[in-house]
């Protein structure tokens, strides 16, 4: 029997979960708090300069080939794919970089020009990062986080020792070269904890990044976004925009609708995917399933400082992506999870869309995106903003060899307060919950809740976790949990 489901929020899981359920012939209606739809993938437009405002990433490129093909579609009917090359490069000291090739043999040579013997060491630790991916697709990220027995499977079984393990160590144990460690070891930070503290397991991302390829949708991550709208509406969805919504409605212990602006529009199931810990603001306080201090203890992905940056020039000895590690990792990364403060020497991270696609930018022009992690919930003001931008810039500039801060156009920027306001981020977080040993598959807070019936959840602090492909992951999950228990 077809149900109405108002849904909350509209990033990757929303949209994601609404196609499901539209297709499986219920009346869904995503309620938006923003102006335009995408969460936190929303982008900024600005002279003719183009930036996403969220992910600039585009790993897993088959989770978004099995998300379209679930119906009948391909990425392709919604945007042009392209695969860099190189994928990105990675700066240490002024004019001392590695270039990130898009192919496997072009990478094993780069490792062994750094470190000899170690290209074979790469293929070996390659081939476990790739067994690990295809166990993770076809075992584990596919499955609801209800019960730890999803974990138990003949080959998972075999593994149990790499979730026991940490990247950082399997990692160290091969490579001896400072450069290639921090490469090896950069892919988890989307997972959103330290090396150190991710289980060996997760090794399946740096097959992600080698094996599979970083990609670019042209027109950028935005682009992503339109096609699922247009997806969705194909569908039947309906969208409200400037939609906030001030409560979960119930009955009971169950979810009857929500208030928006004021009004009410029942449903009969509720699901959010806006921060979860927000989300459950939204209840009485008897009926959430966390409390304040279950969300202080978990261990959150950081949060950023970000600048879109309109530049009147082209700019040189850059990537498209290009990663800058030549400060510690080890002090950045106490900074974030140790003793959070703000950063005295910062690795980041900057991306320069325009130099692969001409829509970012006028003619002659470059469009930067500048992001420093950081721990969320710290003091966030225009000063602290302006004394790290003018920080990375020097570095900038000295390292890859060129004059760039007075050919400045604007700059925008966005971080800890603007997460908090925008997305209703906890703590400012800009990646969700990371997934540590103790915050993996059913050890994170559930798509269904406990206390309420009707209620579910989706997104990036729920399952699988944090990042782009996890989030169509994670609505899927959900829609099929809706359908699993309410229509079946």
């Amino acid at each position: 029997m077809p149900k109405t489901i108002n849904i909350i929020g509209s990033g990757f899981s929303s949209l994601a979960a609404s196609c499901y359920l539209a297709q499986a012939g219920h009346t869904v209606n995503i309620f938006e708090k923003n102006d335009s739809l995408g969460g936190r993938a929303r982008q900024l437009k600005r002279d003719g300069f183009t930036f996403d405002i969220g992910p600039t990433w585009y790993w897993m490129p088959d989770v978004f080939e099995n998300f379209f093909g679930d119906f009948g579609k391909k990425p392709s009917d919604y945007y042009k794919l392209i695969k860099m090359d190189p994928a990105y490069r990675v700066y240490f000291e002024k004019g001392e970089f590695i270039e990130i090739a898009g192919n496997l043999e072009a990478i094993y040579k780069t490792f062994e020009n750094e470190q000899a013997g170690s290209a074979e060491k790469l293929r070996k630790f390659i081939k476990t990062a790739r067994d690990n991916y295809e166990i993770a697709i076809k075992d584990l990220v596919y499955r609801p986080g209800v019960s730890p027995l999803e974990l138990v499977t003949p080959d998972t079984a075999k593994r149990l020792g790499r979730f026991f393990s940490n990247i950082s160590s399997e990692v160290r144990k091969e490579f001896s070269n400072p450069k290639l460690r921090q490469i090896l070891e950069f892919p988890v930070l989307f997972l959103g904890a330290k090396p150190s503290d991710t289980p060996a397991f997760y090794s399946f991302m740096n097959y992600a990044d080698f094996g599979l390829g970083t990609w670019h949708p042209m027109g950028g991550m935005y682009e992503v976004i339109e096609g699922m709208k247009k997806l969705a509406e194909s569908l039947g969805v309906k969208f409200h925009l400037n939609a906030p919504v001030e409560k979960i409605l119930t009955e009971g212990k169950k979810a009857t609708g929500i208030i928006v602006n004021g009004n009410t529009h029942a449903s009969d199931i509720v699901l959010s995917g806006a921060d979860y810990h927000h989300s459950e603001q939204l209840l009485p306080e008897n009926l959430r399933q966390y409390s304040e201090a279950y969300w202080d203890r978990k261990t959150f992905a950081p949060s950023a400082l970000l600048f879109y940056v309109g530049f009147d020039k082209k700019l040189n000895n850059v990537s498209h992506h290009t990663l800058f590690f030549d400060s510690k990792f080890e002090e950045h990364a106490k900074d974030i999870y140790d003793e959070p403060k703000w950063p005295k020497d910062p690795l980041f991270y900057a991306s320069f869309p325009s130099m692969t696609d001409p829509v970012c930018a006028p003619e002659g022009k470059e469009a930067g995106i500048f992001l420093i992690p950081l721990a969320p919930d710290l003091e966030d003001t225009v000063e602290l903003r302006e004394h790290y931008f003018d920080l990375i810039m020097a570095r900038f500039e000295k390292l890859t060899g060129q004059h760039a801060k007075n050919n400045i156009i604007f700059k925008e920027s966005f971080s800890v307060k603007d997460f908090k306001e925008a997305y209703n981020s906890y703590k400012g977080n800009a990646y969700g919950m990371a997934n540590t040993l103790f915050q993996t598959a059913f050890l994170r807070p559930k798509l269904k809740s406990k206390k309420v019936n009707k209620l579910y959840f989706t997104g990036q602090l729920t399952v699988p976790g944090p990042g782009v492909p996890p989030s169509l992951i994670s609505g899927k999950l959900t829609a099929g949990l809706i359908e699993k228990n309410e229509i079946h």
